[in-house]
């Protein structure tokens, strides 16, 4: 299984920015190795600017940050996953801990997201993760496997593994410059790996797991060498080409 090295946008760029980076992103990449891949989860609106922008045969691939579990409807402000399909994107994310805690998505929401984005072609990365108080309290187990339990309700369960990726992204982690240590990481990640490997008796072992959690040049290639680390799940450190491109090459690139 090819190690995935992940960007999330999340509410930045314009079209004209977007494109730019996209370009910057893929002109760095010609030498990613042939057991790594790129993914790009760009905002909605820069989404057909970076996929003119990159062209086909890129290998950098789009993927959008969100989706509605539904083909079509009165869903105002909402993405259905045909759309992001339409816009050059093969993967989405679903239960990002930002639209968690400050839009109140529950995990039964994001369950139903997880099987119809998975359902309508869509490769999908399920975020999950813990607070702080959460952990402190001794609640990482069975925080992470509600969030797992009900997050993949729903996917059929013969799924392959290439298709479907976790994301374990402890809250207390993104964007507060703090870092998981490896012990944090190795315990969350084998928790995971336990559950998966339950729930898919035929894929649960070679499903990817990605750490995201303010990733930086300067701890990928340590986090990446971890045990049941597939990748990584990137934000403010994606933002500029230079920078993504070498935790996507980390440990290679030398």
């Amino acid at each position: 299984m090819k190690m995935l090295m992940a960007a999330n946008w999340k509410m930045f760029k314009t079209r004209g920015e977007a494109a730019d980076c996209a370009r910057g992103i893929e002109s760095r990449l010609a030498w990613l190795p042939a057991d790594r891949e790129a993914v790009l989860f760009a905002p909605f609106t820069a989404l057909a600017a970076c996929a003119e922008a990159l062209g086909p045969g890129a290998r950098l691939r789009l993927g959008g940050q969100n989706c509605y579990p539904a083909s079509e409807g009165a869903f105002t402000g909402e993405i259905s996953p045909g759309m992001l399909l339409d816009c050059a994107c093969s993967q989405v994310l679903v239960g990002h801990s930002e639209r968690r805690a400050l839009l109140g998505e529950s995990d039964a929401f994001i369950g139903k997201k997880c099987a119809f984005a998975l359902n309508s072609g869509l490769d999908t990365t399920l975020c999950i993760g813990e607070t702080l108080k959460e952990r402190d309290g001794g609640m990482l187990r069975p925080v992470l496997e509600r969030q797992l339990a009900e997050g993949l309700s729903g996917v059929q369960d013969d799924i392959a593994a290439e298709r479907l990726s976790i994301a374990y992204e402890p809250v207390w982690a993104i964007g507060t410059g703090r870092v998981a240590g490896p012990v944090e990481i190795l315990e969350a990640h084998a928790l995971i790996r336990a559950f998966l490997r339950k729930r898919f008796t035929s894929g649960g072992g070679a499903m990817r797991i990605l750490y995201g959690g303010s990733v930086k040049a300067g701890n990928a290639e340590e986090i990446i060498n971890l045990d049941n680390v597939d990748g990584v799940l990137v934000g403010g450190a994606s933002l500029q080409a230079e920078t993504f491109a070498r935790i996507a090459l980390a440990g290679v690139s030398d």
